[in-house]
């Protein structure tokens, strides 16, 4: 029984050191080893293991490098776009150098043509104007139009001369650029353009200036020197006319009628200016008769005429003078005596309350009379004035001078009596 027992306790204690030392072997063994050798290495596991071992000084470091790399890229693409860019530029800079010789002499060419085609122009449309401003006036005011006139001459040469220069000045660019390095020829070209422009500009600027200046000067002559209104008669027409109200009576033994004229078209018979009562519509009348001057005074068969002494477009200045001692008549044209009778309407009085009209007489043609659209005035008249007196020849010629509106009647007086526009007719004024 007992060595029974006794077998048994040593057989279990076999068995368990047994399992003892297969349970250490067990123990010793790397599964960790076997497990890794089993499982597959991928991408993502490598990412994880990359991630868990990186520090926050690893990460920095990457970023730094990430930002080198991706500046090296831009400086290099930048680099390549701007050697693209340079060249295209240079190329085009060279074609405008090849061009620009012969593009800018014949803008030049151009603008040279035009400026002497407005000129002739100018003075064509003038040149009439111009030879009866220059016939009228007085030495001294002629000479000081000529000293304006080569005033302008001078600068106008002073802007050619300066426009040369600033030409001169692009071929010394021109020469100069060839001699510089790529970078410092483009800077160069670029600032002589500039200065070019500018300089063109500018002097095209002061040369605008200067026309409109003289062309203020000319148009200073659209109406006798020293007046600065007119009365405006746009056509023939029967309802257009201006009517005067003198505020002194119109008992008249003698008389001197003074006005300046500028004719669109003369007829048989066109009214300058008219007075008349009821009992008679024609007191006193200036007409023109195509090209001749003609006044009439009492009636149509008393009457002075000055043949062939005005025409249409140019300004004109009249005068008429009437007494009625052994009834002297004349007439001036532009401050000449160029016609002279004597025994019309001698020893007749001139009645007052009449009508005095300017471009139409009030005539016996209808009942109660009426205006006559064929007698018509078309055209301007400006400087009316009425005395009652006979001026001399010294007188009326200063009228033609620098006192053309100056000088005002005692009866009708220029900008002073009342004279009223009807119909179209209106006043114009002056520059």
């Amino acid at each position: 029984m007992h060595s029974s027992v006794i077998l048994l306790f040593a057989l279990w204690s076999s068995v368990s050191s047994l399992e003892q030392d297969e349970y250490d072997d067990l123990f010793f063994l790397n599964f960790d080893n076997e497990v890794e050798s089993v499982i597959p290495t991928t991408e993502e596991t490598i990412s994880c293991d990359c991630q868990r071992e990186h520090t926050e000084w690893d990460k920095l470091f990457i970023m730094l490098e990430n930002s080198q790399m991706k500046e090296n890229m831009l400086l290099q693409s930048l680099d390549e776009i701007l050697k693209v860019e340079l060249q295209t530029l240079r190329g085009e800079l060279l074609q405008f150098l090849e061009n620009f010789a012969g593009t800018c002499t014949t803008y030049i060419e151009k603008a040279a043509s035009q400026f002497v085609s407005q000129m002739d122009q100018m003075l064509v449309k003038n040149s009439g104007e111009s030879e009866e401003l220059f016939g009228i006036l007085p030495e001294s005011k002629q000479g000081k139009i000529f000293k304006e006139i080569l005033q302008l001459s001078q600068n106008v040469s002073s802007r050619l001369s300066r426009l040369e220069h600033a030409w001169q000045r692009r071929e010394e660019v021109d020469a100069q650029q060839r001699g510089l390095s790529e970078k410092a020829r483009v800077s160069y070209i670029t600032s002589g353009d500039d200065f070019i422009v500018k300089s063109l500009w500018q002097e095209l600027q002061e040369t605008k200036a200067e026309l409109k200046e003289s062309q203020k000067r000319t148009t200073r002559h659209l109406l006798p020197v020293g007046c600065e209104t007119a009365l405006l008669f746009p056509m023939r027409s029967k309802k257009i006319f201006a009517s005067v109200h003198p505020t002194a009576e119109l008992i008249l033994h003698s008389f001197t009628a003074c006005t300046w004229v500028k004719l669109t078209e003369m007829l048989d018979k066109t009214i300058v200016f008219s007075y008349g009562t009821k009992r008679n519509p024609y007191e006193i009348q200036l007409y023109l008769s195509y090209g001749s001057v003609v006044l009439a005074v009492s009636n149509d068969h008393n009457k002075i005429i000055a043949p062939n002494v005005i025409s249409s477009e140019k300004w004109t200045h009249l005068c008429g003078s009437w007494n009625t001692i052994n009834g002297s008549t004349s007439l001036w044209i532009n401050g000449k005596n160029v016609a002279t009778f004597a025994e019309i309407a001698e020893d007749y009085i001139i009645p007052d309350g009449g009508i005095l009209q300017i471009g139409q007489e009030k005539n016996g043609c209808c009942v109660g009379g009426g205006f006559n659209e064929s007698l018509a005035f078309s055209g301007k008249i400006t400087g009316f004035n009425i005395w009652n007196k006979v001026l001399n020849d010294k007188e009326i010629t200063r009228q033609t001078g620098e006192e053309a509106c100056n000088s005002r009647g005692n009866i009708v007086g220029w900008g002073v009596t009342e004279v009223l526009p009807h119909g179209g007719a209106q006043y114009v004024f002056g520059p």
